[in-house]
């Protein structure tokens, strides 16, 4: 698969830069969006949820706590749902010639990555102007983009391999999504909550990715063992079952146009 990736190195651009073209064709602001998105998006909640449910976050301010919530999730929402439609969307190129077909799933996660690295710059703009501020462990943010990605793109090879045979996943996963929304602490911190519930949450690998990136930006900490060994797992994890999953089902794609 690597020495295919390489080969290919050169379509998959050309996919990303295509999926560029299209979000941004006839755009005033273009990119701007992705910086003014996820913005408007903390506005909106922090609003809601600090006058009217009273949410905070001892010890830390809410806007960071919540930004640094909503680049994660978002990323993730964004690259599984292109990702899960890429197969599907594009059949006619696979009719006509031989591409390894996984290059469409990962072309869509790298292409939301793009846009990611983007959201970054609000996301520091907050945690300057909200006094959080910066420290040395800013150096391993890195790894927890790369728990990130590698766990979303193994979910988007499994949801673009269903997606191919059963088409009603693309209406699925949106309510699925939806109750991800709220499973997911973006919005408020996770101890306000009963210990049973907490512990049902903490299955949730979106929580300890987002714990790991928020334990830095936020309380100035070196992530724990736990939450260390935690990420890997579940993004290892996801990995593997995604591209076992979609190698052992390519062939039937052909099938299904």
């Amino acid at each position: 698969m690597l020495l295919n990736l390489k080969k290919y190195s050169f379509l998959l651009q050309q996919l990303i830069s295509r999926d560029f073209k299209v979000k941004y064709k006839r755009s005033v602001l273009g990119v701007l969006w992705s910086l003014l998105n996820p913005i408007l998006m903390m506005c909106v909640m922090a609003i809601v949820f600090t006058n009217v449910f009273k949410f905070s976050t001892p010890g830390v301010n809410y806007l960071a706590y919540l930004l640094t919530g909503l680049t994660y999730f978002n990323y993730f929402s964004e690259s599984t749902n292109l990702a899960m439609s890429s197969v599907v969307g594009n059949f006619s190129l696979i009719n006509k010639i031989y591409i390894p077909k996984y290059i469409f799933p990962l072309s869509k996660c790298l292409f939301v990555g793009i846009n990611f690295l983007l959201t970054l710059i609000p996301l520091y703009a907050v945690i300057i102007l909200t006094g959080t501020g910066l420290n040395v462990y800013h150096l391993l943010l890195p790894i927890s983009f790369v728990f990130l990605f590698l766990f979303t793109l193994g979910m988007g090879m499994i949801l673009a391999t269903i997606s191919v045979f059963l088409r009603d996943m693309f209406y699925i996963y949106g309510i699925v999504l939806q109750i991800l929304t709220y499973m997911t602490p973006i919005m408020y911190d996770i101890t306000m909550l009963d210990p049973r519930l907490q512990f049902v949450l903490k299955l949730n690998p979106l929580y300890h990715i987002i714990t790991f990136a928020r334990t830095i930006i936020l309380y100035h900490q070196m992530p724990s063992a736990t939450s260390f060994l935690a990420c890997t797992v579940s993004s290892l994890v996801s990995l593997l079952i995604g591209l076992i999953v979609f190698k052992k089902n390519q062939d039937k794609f052909i099938y299904y146009v």
